[in-house]
């Protein structure tokens, strides 16, 4: 019980803020009118069971003008029914979609907001594949709430309806036992009673251990989906070290367990199904066994025979709900978990600064990004990289260099505000725009053009000022490009990423362009034209490089150094940071 609490609990905190947002008036009506079709539903069965009754009276009494009426009424019913079924049907839909959108967005926004997807990754939180939780789960998390709840909705009407009809036709057919009746009041209601909670105790007994089977089905499934995905993105370097085999062994055993999970599964769905189809077989005939003494002794007519069965039948379905459903609902508490387990990652990794002392990075008055006392230290709290009163001053050009491993793109992730982890604090002049470049860039999957100036949005640059930047970072063959769509990341060489990742830099104009070995894949002549272009096109902005070449400090007005003390590398320790150079000649 307390699972079940703690489940539904969940599912009203995930479902709830739906109904409460900006569309929420399209979502209440759209499900008020679902549910209104759902009970309609519900007294249409009721209206064709009290049918079956006069119809089959109607035969037995050899009655054709009632027969040929109650033909004209049942297909009235039947009409209705199906014009009901097909638009609650539709109107169902169409509230998933809407729901699944809103959903869909929420999730991506709180998961992209401020490098929060990032962050996860950092923390090593267990949610696994947030690429499947937003998409296969909210999906499956939406159809499935509707689907269960509207059946639970559904079977809850429909047992309040014909229990009163069943405790009727109890007193119309008393058990009769060897010629003897057995007043017992809803005798019929009680024998449905207790079929339904023998069933629901057996199904649950059997089928319980499908919840966490469900769940890691899914995970593995996702895992093995990921792992492949990293093959198609790494192809080249597989190839050039004939990884083929390792790889294929690697996915084999992913993929080995989704099949013995999957067996685990058919294991316990066929004991599952031998179960449930038995109970329904069984549940067909019980009514008429039960009731059959009755109408052999003619205490009642056909009619009511079979009024008893429907409304048996409707009964123990309505009391049945969890055994017909329990595969369903076994699948959507596994999908209940992973969205919670979701929500708690990403809200752990959005309020890591209200648990622990983290890097504050502000806006200043000044003119220089300030450092001061910031201590870095990786996500296991071990200390990396420490700095006190470091400044960058305007158009200054840097040159940041050390050992591999000191922390010097740590520090950078620090300065960018995506690195938490550490104590200090980042002084950022305000309104000052940065731009970080990797080593390696991103490039979106889409036209070469978008590519190049993301993340700004299509339009916002002419294609004449992409031509031209890309012109000048040596890539005059891409220019008339632009509007091919590609997989830049995996077509073009990284060489040929890092010029079109300083092409994006001279079109965005930052105020601080911190460069983390982004020409590193270049030979020195291209690296050097390259320095040359950024000090001619952005004159005026302030460039902090991480570099290993020695032929970088011509192009660099002030080179510090991580140097090791104990355990932490103190940026421009001893001196370090007043090493001078002559700015480089064009």
């Amino acid at each position: 019980m307390k699972n079940i609490s703690a489940t539904l609990a969940t599912v009203w905190r995930i479902a709830i803020p739906y109904f409460r947002s900006e569309d929420k008036w399209a979502g209440r009506g759209l499900l008020g009118v679902v549910i209104a079709m759902e009970l309609t539903l519900v007294a249409i069965n009721v209206l064709l069971n009290q049918w079956q009754n006069r119809f089959y009276s109607a035969l037995q009494a050899y009655d054709l003008n009632e027969f040929v009426m109650e033909v004209w009424i049942f297909l009235g019913l039947a009409f209705t029914y199906v014009a009901l079924a097909v638009y609650k049907l539709y109107l169902n839909q169409w509230l998933q979609i809407r729901w699944r959108r809103w959903l869909t967005q929420h999730y991506l926004g709180e998961w992209l907001d401020s490098a929060t997807h990032y962050r996860m990754q950092l923390k090593g939180d267990p949610a696994d594949n947030p690429d499947q939780r937003i998409t296969e789960d909210v999906k499956n998390f939406v159809e499935q709430t509707l689907v269960l709840g509207l059946g639970l909705l559904s079977s809850i009407v429909t047992l309040a309806s014909f229990v009163v009809i069943l405790w009727g036709l109890s007193n119309k057919a008393p058990l009769h036992i060897y010629g003897t009746d057995f007043v017992i009041p809803g005798f019929l209601v009680w024998c449905a009673l207790v079929y339904a909670i023998l069933g629901t105790g057996l199904t649950h007994w059997i089928g319980a251990p499908l919840i966490n089977l469900n769940f890691e089905q899914q995970r593995f499934e996702a895992d093995f989906r990921f792992n492949l995905i990293r093959v198609r993105e790494n192809s080249e370097q597989i190839a050039l070290l004939k990884g083929e085999s390792a790889e294929q062994g690697h996915l084999l055993r992913r993929f080995g367990f989704v099949i013995a999970n999957w067996y685990a599964i058919m294991s316990r769905t066929k004991r599952l199904t031998a179960f449930t189809a038995s109970y329904g077989q069984a549940a067909t005939i019980f009514p008429y066994v039960v009731v059959a003494p009755a109408y052999f002794a003619k205490r009642i007519q056909l009619g009511d025979m079979m009024q008893t069965g429907s409304a048996f039948g409707s009964v123990q379905d309505a009391l049945s709900f969890f055994v017909t459903a329990y595969r369903s609902l076994a699948e959507w508490r596994a999908i209940v978990a992973r969205l919670d387990g979701f929500e708690m990652s990403v809200s752990s990794a959005a309020n890591i600064a209200a648990r622990e002392p983290t890097i504050g990075v502000a806006p200043s008055n000044g003119k220089a990004i300030t450092l001061g006392q910031l201590l870095v230290k990786l996500p296991n709290g071990e200390p990396l990289v420490s700095a006190d009163a470091f400044m960058v001053e305007p158009a200054e050009r840097v040159l940041v260099t050390g050992p591999s491993g000191s922390g010097k793109s740590t520090l950078f992730r620090a300065i960018a505000g995506i690195w938490p982890f550490g104590t200090g604090a980042i002084a950022i002049p305000e309104k000052a725009r940065l731009m970080m470049l990797p080593q390696r860039p991103y490039f979106p999957i889409g036209p070469l053009g978008d590519a190049v100036i993301y993340p700004a949005a299509h339009g916002t640059i002419t294609p004449e000022k992409i031509a031209e930047a890309l012109n000048s970072v040596g890539m005059p063959r891409l220019a008339k490009r632009l509007d091919e769509e590609g997989h830049w990341n995996r077509t073009l060489s990284l060489g040929e990423q890092q010029r079109l990742g300083l092409a994006r830099a001279l079109l965005h104009v930052p105020d601080y362009l911190f460069l983390d070995e982004a020409t590193a894949s270049l030979d020195e002549p291209s690296e050097a034209r390259l320095y040359r272009l950024l000090t001619e096109k952005l004159p005026h902005a302030t460039i902090v490089s991480i570099g290993h070449r020695s032929t970088l400090d011509a192009f660099h007005t002030r080179k510090v150094a991580l140097v090791k003390d104990g355990e932490i590398h103190v940026l421009g320790k001893d001196g370090a940071a007043a090493e001078k150079e002559p700015t480089a000649a064009s």
